[in-house]
């Protein structure tokens, strides 16, 4: 434990000498340029992180609880496992991000960018994705129970076996989507642009589907 925190406290202090103490003492590092640095299992919980760079930097089961990470660039960063409750990344960049198995639960995505994102498993119930470019991203088995993905764009996106139960869907982008095995019951589709999905195997009873009629259905086979 003790070498943990000396670890975390190197790492924080190579941080701080981009900040005054100041910003130190109210966990600022908004605009820090952090590329590529390893900050894994590090608690960064509250920290105001807005417009940092943290290209490819290594967050693996990291703690950022409430952190703001608005307008940050994550292009390729690694979030494996990380915690991320209630983490703003509003209009973030987090394409080709690492996030499998990362918690994001009640975290806010409003225009975040996560194209070609590997969100296997992630945990994303109750988030706000609206506007979320999930194009060509990964998030086979990832689970967003009652999640806001108003005019989120899906498109192309691996949705195998994911849990949309009580997701609000409309206006959503879901061409060329697989939806094979996804769990949609009570979600709303309205005006969702499903061309081209595939939804074999879902299940779809008592969703509204994108012409506002209501499926009854337990599965729904798609060809």
């Amino acid at each position: 434990m003790s070498n943990q925190l000396d670890r975390q406290k190197s790492l924080l202090r190579k941080i701080f000498n981009q900040t005054t103490d100041k910003s130190l003492q109210h966990k600022n590092l908004s605009g820090c340029d952090l590329a590529g640095i390893d900050l894994s299992g590090i608690d960064l919980s509250g920290f105001n992180l807005v417009g940092a760079n943290l290209n490819g930097a290594n967050l693996s089961g990291s703690i950022l609880t409430g952190t703001n990470l608005s307008g940050a660039n994550l292009v390729k960063v690694n979030l494996r496992e990380a915690y991320l409750h209630e983490a703003c990344l509003c209009e973030a960049n987090l394409m080709d991000a690492d996030l499998s198995r990362a918690n994001l639960c009640g975290a806010f995505l409003w225009r975040a960018k996560l194209k070609r994102a590997n969100c296997w498993a992630v945990s994303l119930c109750g988030a706000d994705l609206r506007k979320t470019d999930f194009r060509d991203a990964q998030l086979v088995e990832a689970s967003l129970i009652e999640a806001n993905l108003i005019k989120a764009n899906l498109n192309n996106a691996k949705l195998c076996g994911a849990n949309f139960v009580e997701a609000n869907l409309n206006q959503v982008n879901l061409t060329n989507a697989n939806l094979s095995w996804a769990n949609l019951i009570q979600a709303n589709l309205f005006e969702a642009n499903i061309s081209g999905a595939n939804f074999y195997n879902a299940k779809l009873t008592d969703t509204i589907m994108p012409d506002g009629t209501i499926d009854q259905p337990h599965i729904l086979f798609f060809d």
